[in-house]
């Protein structure tokens, strides 16, 4: 079943039509993870499949593991823009065109791409990428600022 958006003519946002077809494009967004946000409005990321991503607090750093056994490091690209950190490269399949004997295929191949929206006390200048053994690691260094440090009471 296909849900077609209704947009009554002449009706404006402050109309229940309105907040109701805002409702529905904000629903999609959360299901739409390669939808880019922020300064790149309307910009659409296609990708094929979405990488595992664990998010790791330090001290002084927060730590990204990416899961991309298979890619070659050297075509993974890492950006932080506006804000947020964009992962994004491809995975070739190695099937080509004959899936002859394969009675089951689960790996994903193609285009992956995975965005973060970075918080606001960080080093951007500074972000770190290295990659050992198919897992990506993306170290974040926090700004000078925002780490805590302890007052002496005199």
């Amino acid at each position: 079943m296909a849900i077609v958006r209704y947009k009554p003519e002449g009706q404006s946002r402050t109309q229940p039509w309105g907040m109701l077809d805002q409702l529905y494009r904000e629903m999609n967004s959360l299901f739409e993870p390669s939808l880019a946000q922020g300064g790149d409005e309307g910009k659409l990321e296609i990708a094929d499949w979405s990488p595992a991503v664990d998010i790791k607090e330090n001290d002084d750093s927060y730590e990204l593991h990416v899961d991309l056994p298979g890619v070659d490091p050297k075509t993974v690209e890492v950006t932080a823009d506006n804000g947020a950190l964009e992962i994004k490269g491809e995975r070739n399949s190695e099937l080509k065109k004959s899936q002859e004997g394969y009675s089951r295929i689960e790996r994903h191949y193609g285009r992956f791409y995975r965005r973060f929206t970075l918080p606001d006390q960080v080093d951007a200048d500074n972000i770190k990428a290295s990659s050992d053994h198919g897992v990506l690691t993306v170290t974040i260094p926090k700004a000078e600022t925002s780490k805590p440090r302890r007052i002496e009471v005199g």
